[in-house]
């Protein structure tokens, strides 16, 4: 390990690391515009300048040069500061003083570092260049006059996204940023690089003009739009949540989000539940709360232990306790989570779990993917094989119809039948890995036979090491793995609950249930939008959204995280596992907890698990199932930006969905 000083102090740094690095680590702060710890070295930008011996008497980029024994590094000399002050008078030559109209304004490096670093005056006279607006799609606003050329867009739309359509034209001066015949961009991860860019070139389209930053409060949540479990944090101001932004977490996103967990929060205002309903005359007529629960009490009073409740695919785990004990106060014990018809079995959840890990998959050398488009089922789960194919040659398989993975795949056909005799080459590159694993996903899990195969292949592929553990499934729903938790698994899923008939259905959050499977039933929905769900309910309660209520979450790995209240909820809705309290005392059954806290003690005494931040432990079992799987794998995705209540609601996520998945043109005003 190389020692180094850093202005006289001597340290001791990891071999391979660069002086910008070694100076970190000696806690010195280094200007930088074009370097990011995640993306690949460019060295455009020369703000990093310090002074460096033995070496040429001039200063040198740290980030591109690596730390070597005996270095003297100077970070604040004379020669330094001159330096710094003459890079960023040349970076302003251009740069337009668009401070108070930018929105960028009080997150800009460049404003920031203009203060600290620059001359703070010019010399230059001469006109500023112009660059026409390019157009990037729904999600990033261009002003490119304000562009510095940093290259951070292009180097994560090809390193991170995988889709290398963002690129620079031209020369010197002239050179300009644009995606590729200036489309709009599409990738699912486009909203990154609005916080990647370290001026006000790239600015978030929906969030335009709508808040300064200092205005916002802050709040630190969970995502709920998938079950990767993104750390997010969600910006309010009053009663509204203006925008969310990722939190940096090594284990699960590192400090990236989807556009759907960026945009979709325009939805959160948007045919909202803000009062109860109940259908008279098969119409749904607003309704006190009062006469609710009497609607509610009058069948639940004949139901005699005919109960059943379903979860939706964005529940935290604390209402999906209440509405269990609410259930089995009343005598019945029909839960499922899985609305969308799936009833794999649930006897063993390491069987069900992403055993690898998130950020381990990225250290494998090996990977079969089974019915799952990664790309649409969890963006930030894809991004990780991309990294491990781009950085480690990984090689990837796949069964399944053919898709755009953004990484070299070898797809070997769309049979579930293949699982049982994969072809020899497959079998020859798992025979040589250290790391292999395979990955599940929805598509394939609804096919009979095609789980047990997969657990099957465990021992054929060596999946399983003393250190590794290789057998993945990729749950679509944030609720899933904390659903399998509470029980939320009736075996044979919810055409067995549907078969049962129960008199009274409690709909919690859950959108996407076949209401003509449950015609016979009294149905009580409890949620946030009035979307199908709602539309097929016999009794509305609303409830609040994941921003406007504190919970517990379980991602697809089982790694459990809490996430705060960032708003109230509108109108008279409130926090669901409320509501179930109030009912319980309605209908005769008081529930054993009368505040959240209480709420938590409980669930966390019944799931001990619940209780403890990170990665469960489900030990590791292989249940013997049917291992016969036959027929063709279908995507259970079919767009990407409308898959619940929220993005349908949400004007960024229907423009997203007609334009890059569909196809359709949209105009802007201008045109």
């Amino acid at each position: 390990m190389p020692k180094v000083k850093v202005d006289g102090v001597e340290i001791e740094v990891p071999a391979g690391a660069t002086v910008l690095q070694a100076c970190e680590v000696a806690g010195k702060e280094i200007p930088r515009f074009c370097y990011h710890e995640r993306l690949s070295i460019a060295g455009n930008c020369r703000m990093c300048l310090v002074e460096v011996k033995p070496g040429p008497p001039k200063p040198q980029a740290s980030c591109a040069l690596p730390a070597a024994d005996n270095q003297e590094i100077f970070t604040n000399s004379e020669m330094v500061k001159k330096a710094r002050e003459g890079v960023m008078e040349f970076l302003l030559i251009n740069h337009p003083l668009d401070c108070p109209i930018c929105d960028q304004g009080g997150e800009c490096d460049l404003q920031d570092q203009s203060i600290a670093y620059g001359r703070g005056k010019s010399r230059y006279d001469e006109n500023k260049r112009a660059v026409t607006e390019k157009y990037m799609g729904p999600i990033v606003k261009t002003v490119m006059t304000r562009c510095i050329q940093c290259t951070r867009c292009v180097r994560f739309a090809e390193e991170v996204a995988g889709v290398p359509e963002i690129g620079a034209i031209f020369r010197g001066e002239n050179m300009q940023i644009t995606t590729y015949l200036e489309h709009a961009a599409k990738s699912e991860l486009s909203g990154n690089v609005v916080d990647l860019c370290p001026v006000g070139a790239l600015t978030s389209k929906p969030y335009a003009f709508e808040a300064r930053p200092w205005e916002l409060r802050k709040t630190l949540g969970i995502d709920v739009m998938d079950a990767v479990g993104t750390n997010i944090r969600i910006d309010s101001r009053g009663r509204q949540v203006l925008r969310v932004v990722p939190r940096i977490n090594d284990d699960v996103n590192e400090e990236w989000a989807s556009d759907k967990t960026r945009h979709a929060v325009d939805g959160l205002v948007r045919q909202r539940l803000d009062r109860p309903y109940v259908r008279k005359g098969g119409k749904l007529m607003p309704a006190a709360w009062d006469e609710a629960f009497a609607a509610i009490a009058k069948v639940a009073k004949d139901a005699k232990g005919s109960v059943a409740a379903v979860a939706g695919d964005q529940l935290d785990c604390e209402t999906m306790f209440a509405a269990s004990s609410l259930v089995k106060a009343l005598g019945g014990s029909l839960l499922e989570g899985r609305q969308g018809g799936l009833s794999y079995d649930t006897s063993s959840l390491s069987a069900v779990n992403f055993n690898t890990g998130i950020a381990n998959l990225e250290t494998a050398d090996v990977i079969l993917l089974v019915g799952t488009n990664l790309r649409w089922e969890a963006p930030l789960i894809n991004t990780r094989i991309q990294k491990a194919v781009r950085k480690r040659g990984a090689k990837v398989f796949a069964i399944g119809p053919e898709v755009d993975l953004t990484y070299k795949t070898t797809w070997l056909g769309n049979d579930a039948s293949l699982l049982t005799k994969l072809p020899k080459d497959v079998l020859d590159a798992f025979k040589g890995a250290q790391r292999p694993a395979l990955i599940v996903g929805g598509g394939a899990i609804a096919i009979d036979g095609t789980h047990g195969a997969a657990l099957a292949l465990v021992e054929t592929l060596g999946l399983v090491k003393e250190d590794w553990n290789g057998f993945n499934v990729v749950h679509l729903a944030a609720a899933r793995m904390g659903a399998l938790m509470l029980g939320f698994a009736t075996q044979g899923g919810i055409n067995a609950v549907a078969a049962a008939e129960p008199k009274l259905l409690f709909l919690m959050g859950a959108d996407d249930v076949d209401p003509a499977k449950f015609a016979k039933s009294f149905k009580v929905y409890v949620g946030h939008h009035g979307d199908k769900g709602a539309h097929a309910a016999d009794v509305v309660l609303p409830g609040a959204a994941y921003t406007e209520k504190s919970g517990t979450y379980v991602n697809t790995e089982g790694r459990v995280q809490r996430s705060d209240k960032a708003v109230f909820a509108p109108g008279d809705a409130r926090e669901d596992w409320s509501i179930l309290r109030a009912l319980s005392d309605v209908l005769g059954k008081t529930l054993p907890f009368d505040s959240f806290e209480q709420l938590r003690a409980a669930m966390v005494a019944a799931v001990p698990a619940l209780g403890v931040e990170g990665v469960a432990d489900y030990g590791w079992s292989v249940p013997k199932l049917s291992a016969k799987p036959k027929g063709e794998f279908a995507y259970p995705i079919k767009d990407f930006y409308l898959t619940n209540a929220i993005c349908r609601a949400s004007p960024t996520m229907q423009r997203c969905s007609a334009e890059l998945v569909h196809g359709e043109t949209i105009m802007e005003a201008a045109e």
